[in-house]
């Protein structure tokens, strides 16, 4: 069965597609020697945002993105997080964005693009969003 973009599965959902809620999922790249380097994988309602929207990016360092307080966590003030960049990195090397906000007990992400087509907005339950950073980011710390 193919798997469809989060704008078509809320525009399928019942009510308005803006009311409804995405799930996130993260995991990351365990580096050397699968990989030249950690990266972060960021999956919505099960699709990967990162290679749906460019192939040559990979995302960026879990540590860097999902620490307490870092730039995936949503504040009331919408800012623009960069959650990926091409691979190799170069002096001109592009990135991958997200506009993240908090909109009460809904975090927003806006910005984001699957193949090649523009996603206005998806949106997560502020309650199972903070949660599954908190597990990736523990996960990557390891057992204390």
């Amino acid at each position: 069965m193919p798997r469809r973009s989060p704008r078509k599965l809320r525009a399928d959902a019942p009510g308005s597609p803006r009311d409804a809620v995405s799930t996130l999922l993260v995991g990351t790249c365990p580096g050397p020697p699968a990989c030249t380097a950690v990266h972060t994988y960021l999956f919505v309602d099960g699709l990967d945002v990162i290679t749906r929207s460019d192939s040559r990016m990979a995302g960026l360092a879990p540590g860097l993105l999902l620490r307490p307080g870092g730039p995936l966590h949503p504040t009331d003030a919408p800012r623009t997080v960069d959650v990926a960049a091409e691979e190799p990195a170069g002096p001109a090397t592009d990135r991958l964005a997200v506009r993240v906000r908090l909109r009460g007990g809904t975090v927003l992400w806006s910005g984001l693009m699957y193949d090649g087509a523009v996603v206005e907005e998806v949106r997560f339950r502020l309650d199972q969003y903070l949660a599954e950073i908190r597990r990736a980011y523990a996960a990557l710390r390891g057992p204390r």
